[in-house]
């Protein structure tokens, strides 16, 4: 845990310019015009506010349900049942008064705190406060703001579609990224980052409660430089053009995939020279996002499509993910006895993101979940959705043991992401990667930066790539043998 935090402190762009534009606000559905700080605040005081409410509603519910159980046996008594549902009733009116004058006193609060805050952020801060801010709260040589950036990045991941839902400023929206900073996909502002845009490009997508920075970790220990990555590497090695995308993980796969469609189709249409080769590269959740996006653009008949080469998924729950499902039977068993012990926190587990209830069996299109209970024990929703003909589609995957034959490998993958799943590999079904590789002793962090998933990610995005070449076994012997 300790490397891990090392290593995300090290991810920040050191440059003044860099640490200043962590700072800058992001038009949008963000109101423009105001600083990050402010964003961050008024999505912070928004999220509290909520938090107070939805817990009182929450002990409210329990209150009733605990006061009501006597009448459950009460009832059924001659002569007592009636008084007894009396007394019941007007505790209940009175204990409603008191949950009523809570929500009140906080939602007035709120609205008392939110003026000042709206106008000062109307306002904004002039260059020299918003510098002075920014040396103000750095931690070591790195601002705050990027260390709010991946509790942003998590909280997403988690409540990423309650803050959509609410317009929570704390919720990200589809966009590029370019050194912590906001780039929109217009054609002066891809000329400014990418002076020297190739025709080859190629675009990261993070995984769930994760940022664009994720694909910088270990960069230290792998490299000696916390800046490298592999963007980094391709640009430099292939002449490629790199793009990161960050988004609001905690909403439906499929709206994402949607989105990203859209924004990519910008990027072509202002893109400063024509696009001849296109790769899409998705971590764990990642890996389902940019393989919705190529469905929707094919349905939506998309320019993009067309200049698509290849997808490269690591890690990616194409079956579904463990944990999750794991989830979702402990919820329902909660759920199932009705006393407040096990049904409060099942209504709180609950409450996680359209996100994250998508990797329980890998969905990616709305078909999966549109008008189906999402809650259901174990219900399997997943379509057949076929790949883009002319796209090769490539699986790279993880396991923490050393041996593919030991015993845990099966069980345990990448710690997240089972083999099978990564692989799209069941007994009943093979999803059509052209190539796909394991790599043994990598959990699925690992796998984000990892110098040896750099070699076959640029092997990938060569163009020429031969398969008979790669060392070790296949996809289809590692996972088989996992069996």
């Amino acid at each position: 845990m300790q490397e891990f935090e090392r290593e995300m402190a090290s991810m920040e762009p050191t440059s003044e310019k860099k640490a200043e534009d962590a700072w800058r606000p992001a038009p949008g559905r963000r109101e423009a015009g105001k600083t990050g700080v402010f964003r961050k605040l008024k999505g912070l005081k928004q999220l509290v506010f909520d938090a107070i409410e939805e817990i009182t509603n929450l002990v409210e519910r329990t209150h009733k349900s605990v006061a009501r159980r006597p009448m459950r046996t009460l009832k059924h008594l001659p002569g007592v049942a009636r008084p007894v549902g009396a007394i019941i009733e007007a505790q209940q009116a009175t204990a409603g008064v008191v949950y009523d004058t809570i929500r009140f006193v906080s939602r007035s609060v709120d609205s008392l705190v939110g003026v000042p805050l709206s106008a000062a952020a109307g306002r904004g801060l002039p260059h020299s406060a918003r510098q002075q801010l920014v040396e103000a709260t750095a931690i070591g040589d790195r601002p705050l703001s990027f260390f709010t950036d991946q509790a942003e990045g998590a909280l997403n991941g988690v409540l990423g579609d309650y803050l959509h839902d609410r317009h929570n400023q704390l919720g990200f929206d589809m966009e590029f990224r370019e050194g912590g900073a906001r780039l929109p996909a217009e054609a002066e502002a891809i000329a400014t980052a990418h002076p020297c845009a190739g025709n080859r490009v190629c675009i990261f997508v993070h995984g769930l409660a994760a940022t664009e920075w994720s694909w910088n970790l270990f960069a230290t220990q792998y490299y000696g430089d916390p800046q490298v990555n592999f963007a980094t590497q391709l640009d430099r090695d292939l002449g490629t053009t790199s793009f990161f995308v960050r988004f609001n993980s905690g909403r439906h796969v499929s709206e994402n995939g949607r989105e990203l469609s859209r924004l990519i189709e910008q990027l072509v249409q202002q893109y400063p020279h024509p696009i001849e080769d296109l790769t899409l590269v998705g971590h764990s959740a990642g890996g389902l996002v940019v393989r919705s996006a190529a469905h929707y653009g094919r349905e939506h008949g998309a320019t993009w499509i067309d200049l698509l080469d290849r997808i490269v998924c690591i890690g990616s729950p194409h079956l579904g993910a463990t944990l999750e499902q794991a989830a979702n039977v402990l919820t329902s068993v909660l759920g199932f006895f009705d006393v407040p012990g096990t049904q409060v926190p099942a209504e709180i587990l609950n409450a996680r993101s359209d996100g994250i209830k998508d990797m329980r069996f890998g969905y990616t299109v709305d078909e999966e979940w549109v008008d189906e209970d999402p809650d259901a024990l174990l219900e399997n929703n997943r379509r057949e959705v076929e790949f883009v003909d002319h796209v090769a589609y490539y699986s790279i995957a993880g396991h923490v043991t050393a041996d593919v034959e030991h015993p845990g490998t099966w069980m345990l993958g990448d710690l997240l992401v089972r083999l099978p799943s990564a692989g799209g590999v069941s007994k009943t079904r093979r999803m059509p990667f052209r190539f796909g590789k394991v790599f043994p002793q990598m959990n699925h962090l690992h796998l984000l930066n990892h110098p040896d998933v750099y070699d076959l990610v640029k092997q990938l995005c060569q163009g020429d790539f031969d398969p008979n070449q790669q060392p070790g076994p296949t996809r289809e012997e590692e996972i088989n043998a996992s069996h």
